[in-house]
């Protein structure tokens, strides 16, 4: 069966990957890249993150297979209670993004990278996302990141995996070093 075949075939689920531990997003990258070896494409919109990732550079080696687009601002954003107007803007435009490729027939797996943080810090809405989902073409899988997972995106999801976190280096003063975290 030819990769086209299979991408014709394919049955989409919606996937949350939550919790306080370390990999959702290398989860859900190591899900690009295996989608990449069998033919797919995958589509991934970064909420939140405006800085330069590891992830970046590889995926530009891994293109027309994964395609990467980074929502947030350059610097790291603190949210304490009401979120500033341009990273409310930056989260609709990133979800308006996200849902092109999900509805352009290009990409069989869409990756909203940290959007349950997004939610979380209201720069976008519950039913934003739901009506996001509701959207969702049988063929395309979408594959939800971030801690903080509403109930509601827990309930419309077909996985969820919580990564719980047991022990951390980041306790004992190690940061974030490039090629593990960043």
């Amino acid at each position: 069966m030819s990769d086209k075949e299979k991408a014709r075939e394919f049955k989409g689920t919606v996937q949350v990957y939550t919790g306080n531990g370390k990999g959702k997003t290398t989860a859900a990258l190591g899900l690009a890249m295996r989608a990449a070896g069998h033919g797919f494409k995958t589509y991934i919109g970064q909420f939140m993150k405006g800085q330069r990732y590891g992830e970046l550079v590889s995926i530009k080696k891994l293109s027309p297979w994964i395609a990467l687009e980074q929502f947030g601002r350059k610097g790291f954003l603190h949210v304490t209670e009401n979120p500033e107007e341009e990273d409310v803007r930056r989260a609709a435009r990133g979800l308006r993004r996200c849902l092109k490729a999900m509805l352009s027939g290009a990409y069989q797996i869409i990756v909203l990278d940290e959007i349950n943080v997004a939610l979380h810090f209201k720069l976008l809405t519950e039913n934003d996302v739901l009506s996001f989902l509701d959207q969702k073409p049988d063929g395309v899988e979408i594959v939800l990141t971030g801690r903080y997972a509403p109930v509601s995106i827990i309930r419309r999801a077909d996985l969820v995996t919580e990564m719980k976190e047991t022990k951390h280096y980041y306790r004992k003063g190690l940061a974030a070093r490039a090629g593990i975290e960043k």
